[in-house]
């Protein structure tokens, strides 16, 4: 009797232990812990910043400069070009976050000069990535997504960093689709997407596809180029374009001007032609 109760106790105890197991191995990983740092002069990239925090419930923290850029575009474009010449450091605020307890940092910022703004740079300098995701967010005139991304990876090279997101200014829009298409791409968040298809070879442009071009980069005064190769696909609503161009000079427009790139240098121009809608580029890259 003394012995079937042993083994009675022992079958028990090793269920028991088995339970634990199985219930242990059907918990699921602990999602990590998210920070959005973000740097914004006007309100552009809190806009991204805000649709991604309520996407994520995500912690939030703001890059402030000790000295804001607080004047219209002319005068922080000026202002910047002389620290860019004196090689002059911002100063900004000490992040109060405790980095360490965070495994994604989505980095947010507006593109100066093709890359990050000066309080980002000074920001990135005091910080350390290392062992983190970092996600790059931007809005941007005509584009600094792939420039930028670059000087954050050289920056920060102990961080792994993930192809980001950037919009224009000018389609902050489209900022809410986007950001949850990118999310679910990333696996940031669950959910169907339709996968986009790969371009295929650029081929040589229509009087069409150069009209599509030419719609989609009128009024835009930093944008002068001509169209020569092209290469689209289908997306939700639409087509996407992604034109080869080279610079050409404005009607009347010194040739060697030197505030413009070089003539005939060629550029990568992404258009987007939604059934409706005008042709709209989404970003330059030089």
């Amino acid at each position: 009797m003394v012995q079937s109760m042993k083994t009675l106790y022992f079958l028990l105890a090793v269920v028991a232990v088995a339970l634990v197991a199985v219930s242990c191995g059907s918990k699921k990983a602990q999602a990590p812990k998210v920070l959005v740092l973000y740097y914004s002069q006007t309100g552009n990239t809190r806009v991204v910043a805000d649709e991604i925090i309520s996407r994520l419930g995500a912690d939030v923290e703001e890059i402030v400069a000790e000295n804001p850029y607080d004047g219209d575009f002319q005068q922080t474009i000026e202002r910047c070009m002389v620290e860019r010449e004196q090689g002059t450091v911002v100063d900004v605020q000490p992040i109060a976050a405790d980095l360490a307890a965070y495994d994604v940092i989505f980095l947010g910022y507006p593109i100066w000069f093709g890359t990050y703004a000066p309080p980002v740079a000074a920001c990135l300098a005091q910080i350390d990535f290392s062992g983190k995701k970092v996600v790059p967010f931007c809005t941007f005139g005509s584009g600094g997504l792939d420039s930028s991304v670059k000087d954050l990876i050289a920056a920060q090279p102990g961080a792994e960093v993930i192809p980001g997101y950037g919009v224009r200014a000018a389609r902050l829009e489209a900022v809410p689709q986007e950001i949850d298409r990118f999310l679910k791409e990333n696996g940031f968040v669950e959910g169907e997407y339709e996968k986009l298809a790969e371009f295929p070879e650029q081929h040589p442009v229509t009087d069409e596809e150069a009209a599509i071009f030419d719609a989609a980069v009128e009024g835009y005064a930093m944008l002068s180029a001509k169209a020569t190769t092209v290469a689209s696909r289908t997306i939700p609503g639409g087509v996407e374009y992604l034109f080869k161009a080279v610079n050409v000079p404005r009607e009347g427009e010194p040739k060697d001007d030197p505030k413009r790139p070089p003539m005939g240098g060629e550029i990568t121009v992404y258009v987007i032609a939604v059934e409706g809608q005008s042709p709209v580029f989404t970003q330059v890259i030089r």
